[in-house]
């Protein structure tokens, strides 16, 4: 016995030594001070008069696209080419489908591979009976209180009408990139950017074997409630989660109400999106969140320190902890979500089929394959039938972070943003970025240059969704340093 406690003890004492020397030597992989990037000389009312007008073109994506309207993405066109006159003049435009957009900086070095920024012109709809919850109208492009409100400010007329700002700004300078600095706007990315960034893409493949980096929206600099940091977080997307739907159907009897069976088709299809639900898919650390926790380790309280820098020990507490909050427990799995069920159309018939659609989510790791056989094993029914809605899509490459490509990025941000930690993580919801990210697997990010907080991100898609008129100005500086020191 006074052997085993020795050796328990001797155990004990191992360990501890082994936490603290992770502790100890984890790396710190923030930059620190960076040189601020250069302040522009641009009129701040004129900047945020140009993106209110393009606010006011309610360029709104319908699922089908023959249901779009497709006058706004016509005027917002005209609207483009009479504000950004250098642009339209001294950079070459073609257009894909009429609406998708490609403009091309050539730079003075063709050996270089050029950097690719993303936006996209459509925005979603206003929730019909929302619009009077606004604080300003959803399209009207009106300010208060130093925000500018609108559908489309954060998502995606920010980036889209920041990145023309800033490169009509450095042509005004004179400015020449060695580098080919290309801008690519989709027009339904809301609507999965099959016409816009997928004929984009393709023709962007076609003339360039390579590319340097991609940039997309995705992340942005969060500014409360990460990791429990006072510090704002700028979160920039590695890859994002793969996508999903697949159709549960039963066909039952049928008949009166009055005499149903044990289990209806109803009943059956019920139970079947019970079991999913009652059974997730297993938490994992290695699918983003992992690499954001190393990030942000060094400048957390030194306990919190000691459980991130040893997440082999510490993995169980860490997963649920974030289990805890819808937005982090998505960060750590798959996630099932069912959003449509359908069968039966009186009161007091039963329905002869059934059925329900599920929504998948994939971490990186998890593949559409696999998400198939297990949902088949978890329903352990052989009379409801399971059928994709669509062919799905895998989760996006991840790209690396120790890369010329994200040192630049993170050196960026740091210009700008001095106060920011900069994480890697997986984009939860899914952006143009993926359609690229075969064209530069090892670089492709998804981060757009403005501060957030948590009611902030909810507004997108949402109510209210507004922009600091002085982060805009921020997010412009971002873009005309990034063009540079990509050079």
């Amino acid at each position: 016995m006074r052997l085993f406690l020795r050796l328990l003890a001797l155990g004990v004492v191992l360990l501890l030594v082994a936490v603290l020397v992770n502790t100890l030597r984890l790396p710190n992989r923030q930059l620190g001070a960076v040189p601020p990037a250069p302040t522009l000389r641009l009129p701040a009312d004129s900047a945020t008069a140009h993106l209110a007008g393009a606010l006011r073109l309610a360029t709104v994506s319908r699922t089908r696209y023959a249901d779009t309207d497709t006058v706004p993405f016509d005027q917002l066109a005209a609207y483009l080419a009479r504000t950004f006159p250098r642009v339209h003049q001294q950079l070459k435009l073609q257009t894909v489908n009429h609406y998708g957009r490609l403009y091309t900086w050539a730079g003075t070095d063709a050996r270089l591979k050029p950097l690719l920024l993303l936006a996209h012109q459509d925005v979603v709809p206003v929730l019909p009976g929302t619009e009077g919850q606004w604080a300003r109208p959803p399209f009207a492009g009106q300010q208060a209180g130093g925000y500018l409100y609108g559908r489309g400010t954060l998502d995606d007329k920010m980036n889209l009408l920041g990145q023309l700002e800033a490169v009509e700004y450095l042509l005004g300078t004179g400015y020449q990139p060695r580098r080919t600095v290309l801008l690519a706007y989709g027009h339904d990315e809301e609507t999965l950017g099959q016409r816009g960034a997928g004929s984009l893409a393709a023709l962007i493949r076609q003339r360039y074997p390579a590319l340097e980096m991609v940039l997309d929206e995705g992340g942005t600099i969060k500014t409360d409630g990460v990791a429990g940091l006072a510090q704002p977080v700028a979160l920039v997307g590695i890859s994002e989660k793969g996508y999903l739907s697949l159709v549960l159907s039963a066909t039952g009897q049928g008949g009166h109400s009055s005499m149903p069976p044990a289990l209806t088709s109803v009943g059956r299809v019920a139970a079947a999106v019970a079991r999913l639900e009652a059974a997730p898919f297993p938490a994992r650390l290695d699918g983003g969140i992992g690499s954001t926790l190393d990030y942000l380790a060094p400048a957390v309280p030194v306990g919190r320190r000691l459980v991130f820098a040893n997440q082999w020990l510490f993995g169980p507490l860490i997963k649920r902890q974030l289990a805890g909050a819808l937005s982090s427990n998505a960060a750590i799995r798959t996630t099932t979500a069912p959003t449509i069920m359908a069968g039966g159309d009186k009161d007091n018939v039963l329905p002869i089929d059934a059925s329900a659609t599920v929504n998948f989510r994939l971490l990186p790791g998890d593949s559409v394959a696999a998400v198939v056989r297990r949902v088949r094993q978890l329903i352990q029914d052989p009379l409801v039938q399971v059928r994709p809605l669509g062919p799905g899509r895998e989760a996006a490459p991840v790209s690396r972070t120790d890369n010329a490509a994200f040192a630049t990025l993170q050196r960026t941000i740091g210009s700008v943003f001095p106060r920011a930690l900069v994480a890697p993580y997986t984009v939860l919801g899914a952006t143009d970025a993926r359609t690229y990210a075969p064209l530069c697997p090892q670089a492709t990010y998804r981060f757009a240059p403005v501060l957030v907080d948590q009611a902030a991100i909810e507004s997108i898609h949402g109510t209210n969704e507004r922009l600091g008129v002085a982060d805009y100005q921020q997010a412009i500086r971002f873009y005309a340093a990034l063009i540079q020191n990509m050079q």
